[in-house]
């Protein structure tokens, strides 16, 4: 019996998979999610197998579920279920441990069989990813810091410096270094081009 944990912010669509799932007799859903903080929680408690997992939740983002779970022993196996059908996104979800990244467009049977094939140690993978990553296209921004890539993402989506910086609890100042850097290291010019950067290469959504 492979256990499954849910992580999706949206009531209706957890409570769609959990009857998709228990129609499957080789499956069952231990624990339930709505915010990445619920996410970690319920992967303690539940010990789920498999964790599928959306990656925009209120809190943080899945991305960061991900690189939560690298430290983990008993982490469970990822199988992202997204709208995002980008390369950019889905390489990027591989590379920070995902192993499968799944299409909310499937039919629940594609669902299925992605969950299997990923809990046998397969990876799922959408055309033309793996040749993004084998590229070394798929992390970019490899050379910025997590500071950095969290002040791009967040300049990306339209935060002021002021507000990046009441949010990060850093000075004006400190955003605007940031800024510098990550302009410099990746050959942007302005915040155009570092949103266009951004939404390229999967760190945000427009």
């Amino acid at each position: 019996m492979i256990r499954i944990g849910i992580a999706e912010d949206h009531t209706i669509v957890r409570w769609a998979l959990r009857e998709a799932l228990s129609k499957a007799n080789d499956m069952e859903v231990v624990g339930e999610a709505g915010t990445a903080a619920e996410t970690m929680e319920m992967i303690q408690r539940d010990r789920p197998d498999v964790l599928i997992l959306d990656i925009t939740l209120p809190d943080r983002s899945g991305f960061d579920i991900l690189n939560d779970l690298r430290s983990k022993d008993t982490a469970p196996l990822v199988v992202v279920l997204t709208w995002h059908t980008e390369p950019g996104y889905a390489a990027r979800a591989i590379q920070a441990g995902a192993h499968g990244y799944v299409n909310k467009a499937v039919e629940p049977d594609q669902l299925l069989a992605a969950i299997r094939a990923v809990s046998r140690g397969e990876q799922v993978i959408p055309p033309g990813v793996e040749q993004l990553i084998a590229s070394g296209d798929g992390h970019p921004a490899s050379a910025l810091t997590a500071r950095e890539a969290q002040v791009m993402e967040m300049l990306a989506r339209g935060l002021t410096n002021r507000e990046i910086a009441e949010h990060l609890a850093i000075s004006i100042k400190t955003v605007d270094t940031h800024r510098g850097h990550v302009l410099k290291k990746l050959g942007l010019r302005n915040n155009s081009e570092l949103t266009r950067f951004a939404v390229k290469h999967g760190y945000v959504a427009l």
